[in-house]
């Protein structure tokens, strides 16, 4: 069986993001370590796609150290900016010119929250698909594999079945990634890493303007006294310096 995952590299949230710091989307972590754990003790290949600029290398090597078996990099222009749409339809044009059984993403990205490039990409593919998946299983009926996905919705959690081929984001709360090994990030520089050009044609209908940390909250104030002076202190401060009241 064959495992396609797609990563990205996306700025640090954790800090400042003008620091500049660029590290592999959570999600796909997630997704990576999905395709790890499914394919333990069996001869599955995982094989990772990133669509980034040259600089990106770093972060799909961190991806092969974790385990994965080889992967392609669709190398961009430093600033072309891609949306949703442009990345699935980049990332269609690669997934027919192979083929996989498996398709994996993460369920969104840190940098935009977008969610939608995996039924997107779905979409262009005609594939049954899955969002937001915390838990996978493989299942072989009469020489056939299934994917039994755990996913969770708005009022609970859903456990849906999909024939191969087909496609699931993954969310980071299915488990927690494993931090790659010595002998996994020596093994990462000799694998494969493909690399090809996206097309110039290929562009965004969208605009990204800046890119800005969240505005400073002022410090949490505690009220002191009683109950009763606390509730009333409160009602003020929301009445006559914050306005809700």
């Amino acid at each position: 069986m064959k495992f396609l995952v797609c990563i990205k590299q996306v700025p640090d949230v954790s800090g400042s993001l003008q620091t500049g710091r660029m590290v592999l989307n959570a999600y796909d972590a997630s997704a990576v370590e999905a395709a790890l754990v499914l394919s333990e003790g069996t001869e599955n290949d995982i094989h990772l796609v990133l669509i980034g600029p040259e600089s990106a290398r770093e972060t799909i090597r961190k991806a092969l150290a974790m385990g994965a078996d080889s992967a392609t990099h669709l190398v961009t222009s430093d600033n072309a900016e891609l949306n949703s749409s442009a990345v699935a339809l980049i990332l269609a044009t690669f997934v027919r010119s192979g083929k996989y059984d498996i398709i994996a993403c993460g369920k969104q990205s840190q940098d935009t929250d977008a969610g939608l490039t995996g039924g997107m990409l779905a979409e262009h593919l005609g594939i049954p698909f899955v969002t937001n998946a915390v838990g996978l299983e493989l299942r072989k009926e009469n020489s056939e594999s299934r994917l039994i996905v755990t996913r969770q919705g708005d009022s609970g959690q859903e456990i849906i079945e999909l024939p191969a081929p087909c496609l699931v984001t993954c969310s980071n709360d299915m488990n927690d990634p494993r931090i790659p090994s010595l002998k996994g990030i020596m093994q990462a520089k000799k694998k494969e890493i493909v690399s090809s050009p996206v097309a110039d044609a290929v562009r965004s209908d969208t605009l990204v303007l800046a890119v800005e940390d969240p505005p400073s909250r002022a410090p949490a104030r505690i009220l002191d006294g009683k109950l009763e002076d606390q509730v009333t202190e409160l009602v003020r401060v929301l009445e006559e310096e914050s306005g809700v009241l």
